[in-house]
């Protein structure tokens, strides 16, 4: 598992903020906007940037760990919302329909069998992972092969011409694997990190809690990335690590969801720390410990909508701000160009 990530280049950065500063608007008035514009600009190395096909990948999963009822949802209905997505009747289709962005479904380790389809891309490691409160969630070889297939699906997408990319993820149970590999990256109290996940109630978050701590105490491994995510995480969460990698090899753009994507990107940052270079982070989640992570990673979030669904959705709804961003850099007019006085 290799991958090239060069540092953003900062050549540009110097005119690319005089460009900004200089459109017929006082000067940083369109706040976040100007932010992203620049941060597109320097991933790309040019005074013209593009959105070229934009893509959410989502990527679905099972978790051993559902069998100690750290769900409001039975682990059906992870195999049932893939049907959904490849149905369109998702909150990811409406919104990639609503905003023209291609999306694209992989069975990273869904506990079911999925008959041929080609809107599915068969990636499945495993039917779901092991129980992690009594071993391994995965082995390590499973969990580089999740990484490395990852990787591949967005060389892919790649070489079909998309240069900013974002992620989703399914699988019931999942915020359980991301609130235990924040918990032991940022070194931060497991019940600092615990929520509410699909719904759960005060109590079922209770015993949420207890289960995450003694799963925890379980663990005698080190600090190690790879050996936290294959010890705790999803074949998608590990799936989702790789692409973001990759992504970041290529030099795309890539757009930042919840609280499940930003686990992955905590065990990506931790193995290639550059590729938070590439990562703009489109929403805060609802998920009670998003908000400490984005701080850990040192982000700020374009919006906070209180949304908590994951599959991509705030990436899907936030594009349009992106790419109001690109639009305004490219379309709106400097002060010299429109003879509009600038201020003394």
């Amino acid at each position: 598992m290799n991958f090239n990530i060069k540092p953003v280049s900062d050549e540009l950065k110097e005119k690319l903020q005089s460009i900004i500063d200089f459109k017929t608007k006082p000067l940083g008035s369109l706040g976040k906007l100007e932010q992203v514009a620049l941060k597109i600009c320097l991933i790309q190395n040019s005074l013209k940037p593009k959105l070229i096909k934009p893509t959410i990948i989502v990527f679905a999963g099972d978790h051993g760990i559902v069998k100690e009822g750290v769900s409001a949802y039975p682990p059906e209905v992870t195999f049932q919302m893939v049907y959904n997505f490849l149905s369109g009747g998702a909150a990811i289709n409406t919104f990639c329909r609503q905003n023209g962005i291609d999306i694209k479904i992989v069975d990273a380790g869904v506990n079911f069998d999925f008959p041929k389809d080609d809107k599915l891309i068969n990636a499945k490691i495993g039917k779901g992972t092991n129980n992690f409160l009594n071993g391994h969630a995965m082995s390590k070889k499973e969990c580089l092969d999740s990484i490395s297939k990852g990787a591949e699906i967005v060389e892919k997408v790649k070489s079909d011409g998309c240069n900013i990319i974002g992620f989703g993820d399914m699988g019931i149970g999942n915020t359980s694997s991301a609130s235990i590999i924040m918990s032991a990256i940022c070194d931060f109290p497991i019940e600092n990190c615990v929520g509410k996940g699909t719904g759960l109630n005060d109590a079922k978050v209770k015993s949420k809690k207890e289960v995450l701590s003694k799963a925890l105490k379980n663990y005698s491994g080190n600090r190690d990335p790879i050996n936290i995510l294959s010890y705790f995480g999803g074949f998608e969460i590990a799936m989702l690590c790789g692409a973001m990698l990759k992504a970041a090899e290529l030099k795309m753009v890539i757009l930042i969801d919840g609280f499940i994507v930003s686990s992955a990107l905590l065990i990506a940052s931790r193995l290639y720390h550059s590729v938070l270079e590439y990562c703009i982070f489109t929403h805060q989640s609802g998920e009670q410990g998003h908000e400490k992570m984005l701080k850990f990673l040192g982000a700020e979030p374009l919006v906070n909508l209180n949304m908590r669904l994951g599959e991509g959705t705030g990436v899907a709804v936030t594009y349009p701000i992106i790419e109001s961003a690109v639009n305004f850099f490219n379309e709106m007019a400097s002060f010299e160009k429109a003879g509009v006085n600038n201020r003394e």
